[in-house]
């Protein structure tokens, strides 16, 4: 979170930013598509016939088609804090389906909902979820220990966590850039802030999640115009870039001086690398209480019933 930012402020300017962006968010959205694809990838790897799935930060709901054309008979519950977004889902839903079609299979059996609300304080009783899906939304969390227990309580025992974000190199080339033509890294350094995936890792371990799995992936986008970058950053539903500008210096002549000083590849292209961290891990039975008590389980014996 940057510096002296409260964090219901800085809240605030996030969800005002993917509020703005709705509109032509699905036009804009290809990294996270591409992100999507790679986790659907890693659910390959796991068995799991989940039948309440939550997708926290699901912006538009375009990961529930995938999602369910693999757990046709799940419930999809999609939580974002943008309601913007949700809402903008929601019609492109209605145009898709039809409105009465959809308007009749929902009543029928309501697999389909969205909810606004803020990832950290989860609008679901305890251990009722099987599946938490979170494609590229963690990231914006102002305090991500707190969440990942969060989803650890709405898990049911056997329940898995699923999800990407983007790690410390994001953005690295624009970082570069600003803080050579502001001569300061003091607003870089305060500006949004990605954490490690080893560092995620612990904190799965320290949320009450085991045998986390993490690994990460570089992808480098080129431009020939760097205005186009920003521009894509922005309508992606990112306020990073005007974070990393300097107070009072996000003029023309300030952007002149970064692109004078933005990496750029050798055919003269400016380079923009993403990270891409992707992780999951298991909610399995806890080993104590939350007072410190020590769980026990007693098992029955073959041949003689526990009572």
């Amino acid at each position: 979170m940057p510096a002296g930012e409260a964090p219901r402020f800085r809240r605030r300017r996030i969800r005002h930013a993917f509020n703005r962006a709705a509109p032509a968010f699905s036009g804009s959205d290809f990294l996270y598509r591409e992100m999507a694809r790679r986790m659907g990838e890693r659910l390959d790897m796991v068995r799991i016939t989940p039948q309440q799935i939550l997708d926290a930060g699901c912006g538009l709901g375009a990961d529930r088609s995938m999602l369910g054309q693999r757990y046709p008979e799940a419930q999809w519950l999609g939580i974002d804090s943008s309601g913007a977004l949700l809402a903008q889902g929601e019609r492109a839903d209605s145009a898709a389906s039809g409105f009465i079609r959809r308007l009749f299979n929902q009543a029928r059996h309501p697999k389909t909902q969205r909810v606004a609300a803020d990832l950290s304080a989860l609008p679901v009783a305890a251990q009722r979820i099987d599946l938490i899906w979170s494609n590229a939304a963690l990231h914006w969390l102002d305090d991500l220990p707190e969440t990942l227990k969060e989803f650890n309580r709405a898990l049911r025992v056997g329940g898995l966590l699923m999800f990407s974000l983007f790690g410390p190199d994001t953005l690295k080339e624009l970082r570069h850039a600003v803080q050579a033509a502001s001569g300061s890294s003091a607003r870089v350094d305060r500006a949004q802030t990605f954490v490690d995936m080893h560092d995620v890792g612990d904190m799965l371990v320290h949320g009450g999640f085991s045998d986390p799995v993490m690994d990460m992936e570089t992808l480098t986008l080129t431009y020939a115009d760097p205005w186009q970058a920003l521009r894509e950053l922005k309508k992606m539903g990112s306020c990073v870039a005007t974070d990393f500008a300097a107070p009072g210096l996000t003029t023309q002549s300030f952007w002149q001086r970064a692109f004078a000083q933005w990496p750029r590849d050798a055919d003269g292209r400016y380079l923009l690398t993403f990270e891409l961290v992707q992780g999951h891990a298991w909610k399995m039975a806890p080993k104590q209480h939350e007072d410190g008590r020590a769980v026990v389980n007693f098992m029955p014996r073959p041949d003689r019933p526990l009572r």
